[in-house]
């Protein structure tokens, strides 16, 4: 894993500066190339061949093409066998090294021959272009901000903001879409003017102007095959099996994150049959036990013997929440990311490779917003009146439970949601405000000149070729939301400790097998994952297959009310961007209703303090 970076002139300063930003993502080897019309930086974390032959920017054997490239290929092996037959000479072992020869074989077309998570910029001298790409899930992230036909793109947006030339300007629009989202959806930043690369898409520079195109995205084509159950069961555990055989390739020792769940289980069952030494695995754990899975993971690393280790969460540190948002870049407010920050900073004492469950709710349809869109087919036929006139105020006045998943709580969220528009219904449990709390929230310069932000949800549903409401659901949430949220936050955060984590459960293959099968099979009744639990019966135990989703998110609810109390009141009080934006009496409500659990408000209390952590942290202005 590795930091990326450039530009479209010679500055041998600035690329150095930008490179240097980024020492957390590859602490290993710093290598950067300048000539006439290009600059290229890179930092290395070593993974597969740890030989200075390894190094980037790499070229080809005439020196006309030059690589910087971020993650793995997984199947760079049989992508070498087949261009050494084609008559290209290696000079590494690296998996890099296959991009540059696949480049040089079939141009651009050679993206599709990857299998992996990727960010990469090739130089081209001869046609003097440069082709940035990213991987069809958006695993590994890319920006970029052009001015003036001058492109200029990293990893990371604060490598971008080395450049002085560069403005540090809040996006508005941005703002507005992330208060509900709590992440800000591509191509937009929360920076104006720099953007994402779209996960699954490409870019072509050329003479001062960009070409952008999207070379992949998710098909809910039926299986061809026209598979039974029982056949689809076993094809999945194959592919599966087959997916985390492949994370596995490395020159360093790796571990798993293991929190007990289902997703993390199976890949820690799929390691042992392919690892018959020591398996390291590390946890989250609090003395909250509604916030904690301790019991589960720990269930099964006995059951499949691996040296266990628990991280205890005791207390959460200002400190720590802001460095985890410096090494976002931009407010994105996961209520694991801190913990995830803190548990990377553990594991990389013993491990450089992690394995990680991330994707598996959003492909098997775990969440439980899933059942919620269910149930709210049944809720929806009662008369709106009674709905929204006797309903929601009866749901609206009980109190908040200090529990993760209180029954009150549940049905508290699950009848807010039902104000949503219908196009973002499925969002109920995840869209963490209203148009009308919108109204009052921000001020008038800001709610009055932004664009809805559904428009987004309807672009990307729009695009959506599943005739089942299940897996138009997925797809909202894999192409949607998972990239610039849950992605992000496991990139970010790994790279703060120099940690690759790799995601096997978003392996391509695996994830298209996935989609072509029936959304009736993914979610049964209210039975979340329903065909993934049948493909891992009798490889876990019981009750590790029927249990439910619990995730390791911070108890921030009651932070907010105790330790992070005065914290949270003079951080957005004292907010030139929040008083600037947002109606500060409205602000001093909110946090008055939370204290007094009358209403859990901690969501929108927590972006807010994520915006007014970052604006202090970047020195944006508005």
């Amino acid at each position: 894993m590795c930091g990326i970076c450039g530009f479209n002139w010679k500055d041998d300063n600035l690329v150095a500066r930008m490179t240097d930003t980024m020492i957390h993502r590859g602490p290993d080897q710093q290598g950067v190339f300048c000539a006439e019309g290009i600059s290229l930086g890179h930092r290395r974390l070593s993974i597969i061949d740890l030989s200075e032959h390894g190094r980037q920017p790499m070229s080809n054997e005439d020196g006309s093409i030059r690589l910087v490239f971020n993650g793995e290929i997984y199947n760079f092996q049989e992508l070498r066998a087949d261009l050494e037959a084609r008559g290209h000479v290696f000079a590494s072992h690296a998996d890099s090294e296959v991009i540059v020869h696949a480049y040089e074989e079939f141009g651009v077309e050679s993206i599709h021959k990857l299998r992996g998570m990727f960010a990469f910029a090739i130089w081209d001298a001869s046609q003097q272009t440069i082709f940035l790409a990213r991987d069809r899930i958006g695993i590994k992230p890319l920006y970029y901000h052009l001015s003036n036909g001058r492109l200029t793109f990293a990893s990371e947006i604060k490598a971008i903001l080395e450049n002085p030339q560069i403005e540090r300007k809040l996006n508005r629009q941005a703002l507005y879409d992330y208060v509900g989202f709590e992440f800000v959806p591509a191509p937009n930043t929360m920076f104006e003017g720099i953007n994402k690369l779209p996960a699954g898409c490409c870019l072509l520079y050329k003479n001062g102007a960009i070409h952008l195109e999207q070379y992949w995205d998710l098909n809910f084509d039926p299986a061809p095959q026209h598979l039974s159950y029982s056949a689809a069961v076993e094809q999945e555990r194959q592919l599966l099996d087959e997916a985390v055989r492949s994370h596995l390739v490395s020159d360093v020792p790796l571990g798993v994150f293991l929190s007990g769940g289902l997703d993390s289980s199976a890949i820690v069952a799929m390691m042992r049959r392919h690892i018959t030494g020591p398996i390291k695995t590390f946890t989250i754990g609090y003395h909250d036990k509604t916030f904690s899975e301790l019991d589960y993971a720990q269930q099964v690393a006995d059951y499949f013997a691996t040296e266990h280790q628990i991280l205890m969460i005791d207390d959460l540190q200002t400190e720590h929440v802001e460095k985890a948002l410096w090494h976002l870049d931009e407010p994105m407010t996961d209520l694991s990311a801190v913990p995830l920050f803190l548990v990377c900073q553990q594991a990389k004492k013993h491990v450089t490779v992690c394995l990680s469950g991330e994707g598996g709710d959003e492909s098997f349809a775990g969440y439980d917003r899933f059942k919620a869109s269910r149930i709210n087919r049944w809720f929806s036929v009662i008369p709106a009146p009674i709905r929204r006139g006797i309903i929601e105020k009866l749901v609206d006045a009980l109190p908040d439970q200090p529990q993760k998943k209180g029954a009150i709580n549940m049905l508290k969220r699950f009848v807010e949601g039902s104000s949503l528009p219908e196009d973002g219904a499925h969002l109920r449990w995840q869209y963490f405000t209203t148009e009308q709390r919108n109204r009052m929230l921000m001020k008038n310069d800001l709610f009055n000149v932004c664009d809805d932000p559904f428009r987004q949800v309807r672009d990307a549903a729009a695009k959506c070729d599943a005739n089942d409401s299940v897996n138009k659901e997925i797809y909202l949430d894999m192409r949607f939301m998972m990239t610039d949220s849950v992605l992000m936050k496991v990139d970010k955060m790994s790279m703060a400790s120099s940690l690759e984590i790799r995601v096997p459960l978003l392996d391509h293959v695996f994830v298209e097998f996935m989609a072509s099968l029936p959304g009736n099979w993914k979610l049964k009744g209210l039975r979340t994952k329903h065909v993934f639990r049948s493909a891992l019966d009798g490889i876990l135990p019981n009750n590790i297959v029927n249990r439910g989703k619990q995730g390791y998110s911070l108890p921030v609810k009651n932070l907010l009310r105790g330790q992070l109390k005065e914290y949270m009141i003079a951080l957005l009080n004292e907010s030139p961007i929040i008083r600037h934006n947002m109606n500060i009496e409205y602000v001093n409500r909110l946090i008055s209703e939370h204290l007094a659990m009358k209403h859990n408000h901690n969501h929108v209390l927590w972006a807010l303090m994520n915006i007014a952590v970052w604006q202090h942290k970047f020195a944006v202005h508005d």
